[in-house]
C-alpha cells in the first residue's frame, strides 16, 4: 500500500521500516499496522482538528498544562500558533496518560513514541495472535460479561488512583486482547484533580459500561459502581485492592443547618476583619 503522508516522516527517520496496512479508522485518528525491525506495532495517525468529529474538547482541556504563558495565551486567542499548540497538547495528553497508566498496572497499549502527529505503540493481539477486536464486536455470555465488567471496574479504579479519567470510555474503545479487555483511545483523558467536570465524566464512563454489560448480565442494571468508587476517591480511601459492591449507602441523617449557617457567618466576619487590616 501507499505510505500515508504522516507516516512518511517516521519511515524516513528509520522509526518505521514498513507500513503493512490500515487497521481501523476512528473519529480522531486512523490506525495502521507497521513493522519496526522485528516488532509488529501500530501507528495511530491523528487527524487534523477540522477533520475530527470529536470537536467539543473544551471541557477536556481544563487542567492541562502547557510549557509557558506564551503558549497559554496563544491557545486562548485561537491564533494559528495557538491552534497548533492545542493539537500538540491534545496528542501529548494520550501519550502522557498511556505512560502513567501502564506504570499503574492498567491494561493499555505500551507507548513507544509520538512523532510528527503519529503515536507509535504496541499492537494489541488476541489469543490467536491476530489484531484484537473491539469489545462491541465480541459475543458475550452472561458469565463473561460479568467477568469483563469486574475487570474493567478494577481498571477504572487503577486509573483514578493514578489521577486519570478516560472521559470517553465505552465498548468502542476497549479491545479484547489475550487475557481480557485493554483500554485504548485516551487523547481526551482528564486529570481527576484538575478538572471541575471530573466527577461527571467519571460517572458517565462507568455508566456507559453498565449500560453495555447489563444487556448481557441484567444483574448489573441497578449497580452504582461510579458513585461508590468516586465516594472512596473523595474520602482518600480508594485503592486498587478495594472490594467493590456496586452499592452506595446513602446518608439519611438530617443536615445541621444551624451549624452550617454559623460557619458561613464566621467566614464572613473573618473576611471582613481581614479586609480592615489590609
Amino acid at each position: 500500500m501507499k505510505t500515508p503522508q504522516r507516516l512518511t516522516a517516521l519511515v524516513e527517520e528509520g522509526l518505521v521500516d514498513e507500513v503493512i496496512g490500515q487497521l481501523m479508522s476512528g473519529k480522531e485518528a486512523t490506525v495502521y499496522v507497521v513493522r519496526c525491525g522485528e516488532a509488529i506495532r501500530c501507528a495511530k495517525v491523528y487527524k487534523d482538528a477540522n477533520q475530527r468529529s470529536f470537536r467539543k474538547n473544551a471541557p477536556y482541556q481544563e487542567g492541562r498544562k502547557v510549557k509557558n504563558s506564551r503558549q497559554a495565551r496563544a491557545m486562548e486567542k485561537g491564533s494559528r500558533y495557538g491552534r497548533r499548540m492545542q493539537e500538540e497538547v491534545w496528542q501529548s495528553a494520550e501519550v502522557d496518560a498511556l505512560y502513567r497508566l501502564a506504570a499503574a498496572g492498567v491494561r493499555v497499549p505500551q507507548p513507544h513514541l509520538c512523532f510528527a502527529g503519529v503515536l507509535l505503540m504496541d499492537l494489541v493481539l488476541d489469543a490467536d495472535g491476530h489484531a484484537a477486536p473491539r469489545l462491541n464486536d465480541v459475543e458475550l455470555s452472561e458469565e463473561l460479561a460479568l467477568a469483563y465488567h469486574a475487570l474493567l471496574m478494577n481498571q477504572v479504579v487503577r486509573m483514578l488512583c493514578a489521577g486519570v479519567i478516560h472521559g470517553d470510555l465505552s465498548e468502542y474503545n476497549i479491545l479484547v486482547g489475550e487475557g481480557g479487555p485493554v483500554i485504548i483511545d485516551l487523547p481526551q483523558a482528564v486529570d481527576a484533580a484538575g478538572n471541575s467536570d471530573a466527577a461527571e465524566m467519571f460517572e458517565r464512563d462507568v455508566l456507559n459500561l453498565r449500560t453495555y454489560f447489563s444487556a448481557f448480565a441484567p444483574t448489573l442494571k441497578d449497580s452504582q459502581y461510579g458513585k461508590e468508587i468516586w465516594a472512596h476517591y473523595e474520602s482518600g480511601l480508594l485503592s486498587p485492592e478495594l472490594a467493590l459492591t456496586g452499592q452506595v449507602v446513602l446518608d439519611e441523617g438530617l443536615a445541621d443547618v444551624d451549624a452550617v449557617l454559623l460557619q458561613v457567618k464566621l467566614a464572613i466576619e473573618e473576611n471582613a476583619i481581614r479586609r480592615m487590616c489590609e
